[in-house]
């Protein structure tokens, strides 16, 4: 009983931490909220690498940080930023640094959600067989699910996060399998966005990305029924 009170006081106390570091940014620049929260309702690709370029020299800082607080809630579409880098800091380095402050942000979403809400998750699939394998699944075999569901472009990521978080696979699983897939997924999305907004008429690149992607895809799919089918066997 103890232990349940205390964690309880644990979980309020990070929430009121989380809100009073809004509180925080209010205080010094009431003004910056409510422009970022109508500049991520609108999902202006254009507006938004603008207004990230606006601060010159700490611009990489302030995308790396506002892509990773995107990732984190898992709204707007992350490709709004991927592809506000690329136009800002260029394809490589853009993608770059839109899959590192991605990846930190899912990883912050996982952290967060698996300590709220994994006990009650916990209680809900322990009443259910099915949930209840689906769960054992996730454990032994979540690596290579996660490794493809990250490839998929425009996957809604926020799903992926709950999954992550509300199964019994390791942080360091989600963690290395959310960084190697979001490099054919953000890619192609950034460099979608990124020739479509700068109106390029060579699809080389993009046909190239894509066939890459496609492969990774299909390569890891493949893997994970192989293993699937010989794990069956063995049982």
């Amino acid at each position: 009983m103890k232990t349940r009170f205390s964690m309880g006081m644990v979980k309020a106390g990070a929430a009121l931490a989380i809100l009073l570091l809004f509180a925080i940014i209010h205080l010094i620049n009431p003004a910056f909220l409510p422009h970022m929260f109508g500049l991520l309702a609108r999902g202006d690709i254009q507006e938004t690498a603008s207004y990230i370029a606006s601060f010159g020299s700490w611009a990489v800082v302030f995308s790396f940080l506002l892509t990773l607080f995107v990732n984190a809630l898992g709204f707007p579409p992350a490709i709004i930023f991927s592809t506000a880098n690329t136009l800002i800091f260029g394809i490589v380095w853009g993608i770059v640094l839109s899959v590192i402050a991605e990846t930190i942000g899912v990883a912050f979403s996982f952290i967060l959600m698996r300590f709220f809400f994994r006990d009650a998750a916990e209680k809900i699939i322990s009443k259910n067989k099915t949930l209840s394998n689906i769960d054992k699944y996730s454990g032994s075999r979540g690596f290579v699910v996660m490794l493809i569901a990250r490839m998929v472009p425009y996957f809604p990521s926020v799903m992926l996060n709950a999954l992550g978080a509300l199964s019994a696979m390791s942080f360091r699983d989600y963690v290395i399998a959310s960084f190697v897939g979001k490099f054919p997924s953000t890619g192609i999305e950034a460099i979608i966005g990124h020739d479509t907004i700068t109106h390029q008429e060579d699809p080389t690149r993009l046909v190239v990305v894509i066939i890459f992607a496609i492969l990774l895809i299909a390569g890891a799919w493949w893997y994970e029924r192989s293993a699937a089918k010989k794990a069956a066997k063995d049982l």
